[in-house]
């Protein structure tokens, strides 16, 4: 099976209870075709192997999925204690907040174990959700008290227990217990309004099979269920995990959108927001690519994206090496490839012996220095030297070029 790139970025986002809340932004490398909410099995995590894998296959077919960890769990912060399913739904709105900020509200929710009864809950609260995909999902929220059922009473007598989920400690309060009797997940999924995929083993022990049956009658058409075999409950195998992605996907193309074209509301240019994690980080959305920005950590960034710097060399040697193929093909010229390399520094004038005169007028900042960007064009194909130095010549027709050495007018506004 073939594989896309794809690229990971960190986000974080206030969740339900005021706390931050740390996510993942699994991005396809091309055009951005739907996006996804992952939300992970109960006292899991967003880096579990079957949340890791889901997300990375979806992102290879275009999908631009966030994952993330509820209150109190893995990286976020937060007492896990005061949590309940309640709080999880409203995670999952907050961090469809935060998606829909950055790129667009997610199209597809996909829910594992107790993350699959919080999308199938919190769907009806997402309007741009058109498809929910469960896996391993209980019909019931109060099936996770069969996790710590020794310690119910316990827990009525006490108001609170410290239980062992997971060969882990965690403390459970009356509050959770009693937040679980408030949802009737069967009325929601009547009421939903979503395509919706059920994926369950036949042998999950965690999960019966039973549960499975109970939510897709619950549901209305258009429903679809899948059985995934020989599978765990935490889908610990990679090909079951893989298999599960490509299913989903296939499905949700049916049901998901494709594309997420500049809308009327919408910035039509590049709209750069902080995310949140470290001093500089920031989030960019250029219609429908995604990037980060960020400083090098020798001054205070986490060196997560490249500097603004960074981005305006970038810009200088695209446009070079698309301004020369576009001469070459019409010129019918025999150039196998093109590469521009981007170097910057700030020089004195007196140093920059490439500079005439008008290059230095009125360019220099306060200590006497100028920017300068020096491209290294690397041309391969069987040119004569009269081709070359035309291409050379070319080069300095790239609209960026022309931008940077003649100036622009920058007009800054506040907003609401």
């Amino acid at each position: 099976m073939a594989k896309n790139a794809t690229s990971t970025q960190r986000l974080s986002f206030e969740g339900a209870l005021g706390d931050a809340l740390q996510a993942r932004l699994e991005l396809p490398t091309g055009p951005i075709r739907a996006t996804a909410i992952f939300a992970h099995c109960f006292t899991c995590s967003k880096d579990i192997f079957a949340a890791k894998h889901i997300a990375t296959q979806l992102a290879s077919k275009g999908f631009a999925v966030m994952r993330f960890d509820f209150t109190g769990l893995g990286t976020s912060e937060g007492d896990f204690a005061d949590t309940n399913f309640s709080s999880n739904i409203d995670d999952l709105v907050r961090a469809a907040d935060t998606l829909r900020e950055a790129i667009a509200g997610p199209s597809l929710l996909v829910g594992h174990s107790l993350g699959g009864a919080a999308v199938l809950a919190a769907a009806a609260k997402i309007p741009e959700v058109q498809a929910v995909a469960t896996i391993g999902a209980p019909a019931d929220v109060n099936h996770i008290e069969h996790s710590f059922k020794c310690q119910l009473n316990e827990i009525e007598a006490n108001g609170e227990a410290e239980v062992s989920l997971a060969g882990r400690p965690f403390t459970i309060k009356k509050q959770f217990l009693e937040d679980l009797d408030q949802h009737s997940l069967a009325d929601q999924i009547g009421n939903m309004n979503k395509a919706l995929m059920v994926l369950h083993s036949p042998i999950d022990d965690t999960v019966g099979i039973e549960n499975a049956a109970e939510i897709f009658t619950a549901a209305k058409h258009p429903k679809s269920f899948v059985s995934l075999d020989t599978a765990d409950h935490l889908l610990t195998n990679k090909d079951d995990a893989i298999y599960a992605a490509e299913v989903i996907t296939a499905w949700a193309a049916r049901f998901v959108e494709g594309g997420h074209e500049p809308q009327a509301d919408v910035p039509l240019g590049a709209l750069v927001a902080e995310t949140g994690l470290g001093k500089f980080q920031n989030f960019v959305r250029v219609g429908h690519h995604t990037l980060l920005a960020d400083e090098p950590r020798s001054v205070g960034g986490l060196d997560t994206g490249p500097t603004p710097y960074d981005y305006l060399a970038t810009a200088l040697g695209a446009c070079t090496t698309m301004t020369l193929r576009m001469y070459a093909d019409f010129k019918k010229l025999p150039v196998e490839h093109i590469s521009t390399e981007v170097l910057h520094n700030k020089v004195h004038g007196s140093d920059c012996q490439e500079c005439s005169t008008d290059d230095l007028e009125g360019k220099a900042n306060s200590k006497g220095k100028i920017d300068r960007f020096e491209r290294l064009i690397s041309l391969k194909g069987n040119l004569s030297q009269k081709d070359r130095e035309a291409l050379l010549r070319i080069a300095d027709k790239c609209p960026v070029h022309q931008t940077m050495e003649h100036g622009s007018v920058v007009v800054s506004k506040l907003v609401e």
